[in-house]
């Protein structure tokens, strides 16, 4: 079983802390982050953004929403969806960093921690992301950490007015190895 919280290259995923904000809108305040996330992720990203968010992890019953930090600072989250019904066993991941931490392969390490928590911890079967056709860096973390391309979601999502794809990527449970490595980006 996973305990938090999790060191990760130079980071740590931990919990969110009611501290949190003012680095939280620091990092997220940025429309490159949010153009690459879904419309709930508002930009601007406000002190009253952040608070709203704190306030709703602080409830979740299971803990399953991570802040990515450095030096104390919140540059980023990571969390699990979970499904619940039929697909219980199930869970959406979603992620993100603040410009000044991109390609520095943070993102695939808070990812694999994530899987692992989610997978031992959580007993999940499945995890899936469903992410734009355009965001590259993220199908990239994806590749590395294992997961597999299932499809593409002809015209599925709109955003900021452009309809586009979706590209929906999974791992299973038996699929997964922390310490593997995956395909590199730009590797079919």
């Amino acid at each position: 079983m996973i305990q938090l919280p999790i060191p990760i290259e130079n980071c740590i995923v931990r919990s969110y802390r009611h501290y949190d904000g003012p680095s939280l809108v620091k990092y997220a305040n940025n429309p490159r982050v949010a153009g690459m996330l879904r419309d709930m992720f508002p930009h601007p990203y406000t002190l009253a953004s952040a608070e709203a968010w704190l306030y709703f992890v602080e409830k979740q019953p299971v803990e399953s929403y991570f802040a990515i930090v450095r030096n104390d600072d919140c540059i980023g989250g990571i969390g699990l969806n979970l499904q619940n019904d039929v697909n219980r066993m199930n869970a959406d991941i979603g992620f993100w960093l603040g410009e000044p931490f991109w390609g520095h392969g943070i993102a695939t390490e808070a990812v694999r921690a994530l899987l692992k928590y989610g997978f031992e911890t959580l007993r999940l079967n499945r995890i899936q992301a469903n992410i734009f056709e355009s965001n590259l860096a993220t199908r990239c973390v994806l590749k590395k950490t294992g997961f597999a391309k299932e499809g593409r979601l002809r015209k599925s999502v709109v955003k900021n007015g452009q309809i586009m794809d979706q590209l929906v990527f999974a791992i299973l449970q038996d699929e997964f190895d922390a310490e593997a490595e995956y395909i590199p980006c730009g590797a079919e």
